[in-house]
Formats: C-alpha cells, sequence, structure tokens
C-alpha cells in the first residue's frame, strides 16, 4: 500500500521496457515495436499516475498552481495530458517535431531537456528512498518533487500554448459571466415555477435545451448588462453568442413588446417544446 513501493515497481516496469526497445530492430521486428512502444506509453503513464499521488502526499501546499488550465480548449483536459506532454517532451529532445512548427520546437527544447533531467532524477532519488526509509519523505526528496512539478507545469503551459490558442483573461471573464447567467437563470425558473429541484436533481434532459433558452431570454431582458448585453460589439462578446449578434438584436426587438403575461407563457412553452 505504501505509495514509494508502488513508484518502485512502476519504475521497474518502465526500466524493462525502454530496455527491450533499446535491444530490438524497429526495421526487422515493426510489429513487436509498436507493442512494446505502446507498453511504454501505458507503463509511463501508470508511473506518472503513482508519482502524482505521491506529490500530493508529500507536497499538497507546494504544487506549483494549474490555474492556467482553465485557459485551455476543454478537449485538451483529458486523463492523459501529462503522459502527453512528457511524450512530447521527449520527441522534442530528440529533434521530432509532431505537433508544433519547428521554430516553437526548438524554442521549447530546453524546457523539455530541464524536465526529463528533472524526472530522472526524481526516478533515482525515489527509487533510493523507496528501498531504505519508503514510509517518509525527507527534504532533498520533497526538494526535487517540488522542482520536478514546477517544470512540468512550466513546460505543459508552454507547450500547449504554442500548439493551440489558449483563452485570455478577457474569455475567461466572458465564460464566468455565462456560468453566471445561467445560475441566475435557473433560479429564476425555480422561483417562478418553469422548473423543479426534482427536474434538476435528476438531470432531466429536457434541461439541456430548456435551461439555454431560459438564459437567453434572462440575458436579453432581465439581465441586460450580462454577457448577452447589445450594447457591446459582437468582438466584445463571448464566442458562444458572438455569431448570432443579429439575431439577438431581432429576438430582442420582439421580446419588448410582449407583455408579461406573454412572456410568462412564452417561458413556459419553451420549457415544454422539444
Amino acid at each position: 500500500p505504501r505509495l514509494l513501493s508502488q513508484f518502485f515497481f512502476a519504475d521497474e516496469r518502465v526500466t524493462r521496457v525502454v530496455a527491450e526497445i533499446n535491444g530490438l530492430d524497429a526495421e526487422l521486428d515493426p510489429q513487436q515495436y509498436l507493442v512494446l512502444l505502446n507498453q511504454l506509453h501505458l507503463s509511463q503513464a501508470h508511473l506518472l499516475a503513482v508519482l502524482e499521488r505521491i506529490m500530493e502526499e508529500c507536497i499538497p501546499t507546494q504544487r506549483h498552481s494549474r490555474d492556467y488550465l482553465v485557459k485551455f480548449p476543454e478537449e485538451l483536459l483529458v486523463d492523459n495530458l501529462g503522459n502527453h506532454m512528457l511524450f512530447a517532451a521527449e520527441c522534442l529532445l530528440a529533434g521530432t517535431f509532431l505537433e508544433v512548427e519547428e521554430l516553437d520546437g526548438t524554442q521549447l527544447r530546453p524546457q523539455a531537456r530541464n524536465l526529463l533531467c528533472s524526472l530522472e532524477l526524481v526516478r533515482t532519488v525515489l527509487r533510493e528512498q523507496s528501498l531504505s526509509q519508503p514510509s517518509s519523505y525527507p527534504e532533498p526528496v520533497r526538494a526535487v518533487l517540488i522542482q520536478f512539478d514546477r517544470l512540468f507545469a512550466e513546460f505543459e503551459l508552454s507547450y500547449v500554448s504554442s500548439l493551440v490558442a489558449v483563452k485570455s483573461p478577457d474569455e475567461i471573464y466572458r465564460q464566468q459571466e455565462i456560468i453566471v447567467l445561467f445560475c441566475e437563470t435557473v433560479e429564476r425558473a425555480l422561483h417562478l415555477g418553469y422548473l423543479t429541484q426534482e427536474m434538476i436533481d435528476g438531470y432531466e434532459p429536457l434541461l439541456m435545451f430548456t435551461i439555454p433558452r431560459l438564459a437567453i431570454i434572462s440575458g436579453l431582458l432581465i439581465y441586460p448588462e450580462g454577457p448577452l448585453s447589445l450594447e457591446r460589439s459582437p468582438e466584445e462578446m463571448s464566442r458562444v453568442f458572438s455569431p448570432f449578434y443579429n439575431l439577438l438584436k431581432k429576438i430582442r426587438d420582439l421580446l419588448r413588446v410582449l407583455s408579461a403575461e406573454e412572456l410568462c407563457l412564452l417561458e413556459r412553452s419553451l420549457c415544454t417544446a422539444e
């Protein structure tokens, strides 16, 4: 059950697979090479997962901030992102630029080298610690973990920033505005009886359509200074709504001529229509 013991065996497996790859002629046996490469990726992923748990146990208050993750596109926020970063660093150090432009890759190589050297140091230190005192984390162990965590975070941010356009602070703020609008829309809908708490607690599928529809009305009429404010230019709006700027203006103009009773009837119909 001790994490350092788990790390020892995970590290042993990575070392064994690497040795098998180094002793194989990939041109003579390409199929076996692919099999070993897949085993390497899986064993490295397991190693990183154990290392992550060790850092949470050993340096929980000294971890490098990961606030930058909110800037990443959602499709990149997957469980194996860390293993992908490690593979990217190995490719860069070998001079292979699979995903980034050559100029960006050249600039990223020093970071990749520092990260991989730090990982090797972590592996050495933790192996020694697992064989001597597998239940404790002395200060030298903590120091190399803190350094590795920082270098990993810095490389991850730099690499992804060169790969895709990360969200700006303004875009993140606009996204938060939409979250607030949806929360206020739900609260208002519950108060007016359009929705019930049971529907929300039961994850009623219809809510996937109902809440955005009600949010558009709320954003145009009830909270006109929020993320759907048409006083802004399309460029200043969230990318979720900016393509529909002209359509939203037409909807707002139509909503403004409705009486309170007609608006209530419309909102109730939006809660049931498919």
